[in-house]
C-alpha cells in the first residue's frame, strides 16, 4: 500500500498491459492500523483503478469512503452474511464497482451454502452490481461451478487455491485460469476478454 512502491507496480502494469483495469488490496493482513491505511490511501500518486475492501474489518465503510473520494472504485468483499447484510445497510452497494464473494469452508457444501446465503441477501435487496465468486481450497471449483450456474462471474489464482479440482497441486495461476476457462466452457459460459 506503500504509494512508492504502488506507484512502481501501477505503472509498470499499465505500460505492459494498456487499457486493463487494475486493482490493489487494502486488507488489514497488509497494513493492520485502521489511521495508518487511511493516510496510505490518501497518500497514492499513482490511485489504482478500485480497491478490495473487507467488509469484515472495522473500518471497512471509512476505508470505502476515501478510496470513492479520490475516484477509486470499490470491490467490497463479503466473506459472510452479515458482510452482505451490512453492504446493503451501508447505502455502499450501488457505489460498487463490482462485488466479492469470497467463501471459505471445510469442504464444498459449507463453501456453497456460505455463497447462497450471501447472494440470498443481496438477491433479496435487489443489489444488482456484477459478482465475482471464488471459494477457498480444493472447494474452489465448486463455487466457480455454482457461480456460473447462477449467472455470476469467478475469480481464481494462487490467492484460493493452490489445488486443481482433482486436488493436484496447481503449477501456477496459468494452469488455474486454463482449468476454470474450462469449467466455464462445461457449465456453457464463454469467458470474455
Amino acid at each position: 500500500m506503500d504509494a512508492r512502491t504502488g506507484a512502481a507496480i501501477l505503472t509498470a502494469i499499465r505500460r505492459a498491459c494498456p487499457g486493463m483495469r487494475v486493482g490493489v488490496t487494502t486488507g488489514a493482513w497488509v497494513v493492520s492500523e485502521p489511521s495508518e491505511r487511511l493516510e496510505l490511501i490518501r497518500s497514492w500518486t499513482v490511485p489504482p483503478d478500485f480497491a478490495s475492501v473487507n467488509l469484515s474489518e472495522a473500518d471497512a465503510a471509512e476505508v470505502c469512503e476515501a478510496l470513492l473520494a479520490r475516484g477509486i472504485g470499490i470491490e467490497p468483499g463479503l466473506g459472510a452474511v452479515e458482510d452482505a447484510r451490512l453492504l446493503v445497510a451501508s447505502g455502499l452497494a450501488p457505489r460498487a464497482e463490482r462485488l466479492l464473494v469470497e467463501v471459505d469452508g471445510a469442504g464444498d457444501a459449507e463453501q456453497l451454502e456460505l455463497a447462497a446465503a450471501i447472494d440470498a441477501v443481496l438477491d433479496g435487496a435487489g443489489v444488482a452490481v456484477p459478482r465475482f465468486h471464488h471459494g477457498s481450497g480444493r472447494p474452489t471449483w465448486a463455487v466457480l461451478a455454482r457461480a456460473f450456474d447462477t449467472g455470476h462471474h469467478v475469480r481464481v489464482g494462487l490467492e484460493d487455491t493452490l489445488v486443481l479440482a482433482d486436488g493436484s497441486t496447481a503449477r501456477g495461476n496459468g494452469e488455474l485460469v486454463a482449468a476454470a476457462v474450462a469449467l466455464a466452457r462445461g457449465h456453457g459460459r464463454e469467458p470474455s476478454h
